[in-house]
């Protein structure tokens, strides 16, 4: 069957980006290196977890590759699309989330993912979605302009409406509607890609796409790395960081898609929270002062275009 040839091209070049990415991150890390483990789902499938700790750069960070199967679509993947409901399905993806220590380096999140949902008599339903998203404390607009011009890049050979449909796309996902603020300046997120931009379906163009989303990721975000490792910072932004940091927790564990999605397939739940930040607070009734850096930063947490 094509579409499981599709799963074994996309599970090769899914471990590749995996050891790329922990590659280019303990390059510019400089000092520690990814542990990784491998876990076996009970269920049906397994994957494997790196996690950076402690490092020169990066206080804590996960790049997980996962592949897992199962006789039934969970709730969080067919909520909108609920004709899949019952289906079995193949699922695999590179999930990872970056936490540097110095508040002056954005917080980074990337995703790509392939799911194959089949049911007897029919034709298989396959499909592509992903994307990355930056996550500031103290947003530079050089380094945010930066981090959508590498989006855009990785959108346009495959055609021109895609950078501004999926950055749109971005900014309406990963929202607190609590908060009534977006969880930072965005990038891109896609789903349910399977046709070209003439609506035929199209592996070929949609795996490419897909990809090229993957390898733009660590262009988009060393450069900003580079520019802020080495500046000093306070404990009073130190502070400020654990506290915005409990925003990423809020939307982990209330809105998102994929950690919902690992936890009701009987996902591995280390790798799955693995993207929680070491240490983050919580703080009553807090308003930043009028006119600060930290205030500074409501002004970011609004869609914008940015090029």
């Amino acid at each position: 069957m094509k579409e499981h040839q599709y799963l074994e091209r996309v599970k090769a070049y899914l471990q590749q980006l995996q050891d790329n990415i922990c590659h280019s991150l303990e390059g510019i890390d400089g000092e520690a290196q990814f542990l990784e483990d491998s876990w076996v789902r009970e269920q049906g499938g397994g994957g494997r977890s790196r996690v950076l700790k402690n490092g020169g750069v990066i206080e804590q960070g996960g790049v997980n590759y996962s592949h897992v199967f199962g006789e039934a679509m969970p709730a969080s993947a067919t909520a909108h699309r609920p004709e899949l409901a019952g289906r079995s399905f193949n699922a695999c993806g590179v999930s990872l989330v970056i936490h540097p220590h110095n508040p002056n380096i954005p917080t980074s999140h990337a995703n790509v993912r392939f799911f194959i949902a089949e049911k007897p008599g029919e034709d298989p339903v396959w499909w592509f979605g992903g994307g990355f998203d930056l996550t500031p404390f103290y947003p530079v607009e050089e380094d945010v302009e930066h981090w959508h011009r590498t989006a855009r890049a990785a959108c346009l050979p495959f055609g021109e409406h895609y950078y501004q449909e999926y950055k749109e796309w971005c900014d309406k996902y990963f929202f607190l509607p609590h908060r009534n603020e977006t969880r930072g300046v965005g990038g891109l997120f896609f789903d349910d890609l399977n046709t070209n931009p003439n609506g035929e379906l199209d592996f070929e163009h949609a795996f490419g796409l897909m990809k090229s989303i993957g390898n733009h990721y660590t262009p988009a975000y060393l450069p900003i790395i580079e520019r802020r490792k080495d500046m000093p910072f306070s404990e009073q932004q130190r502070q400020f960081q654990l506290y915005r940091r409990g925003r990423y927790v809020e939307f982990n564990l209330v809105y998102d898609r994929g950690t919902l999605f690992g936890l009701q397939t009987g996902g591995r739940t280390e790798s799955i929270l693995m993207s929680m930040p070491p240490l983050a607070r919580w703080e009553y009734m807090y308003e930043p002062e009028e006119g600060s850096a930290e205030a500074r930063l409501q002004a970011f947490l609004k869609p914008r275009d940015w090029l």
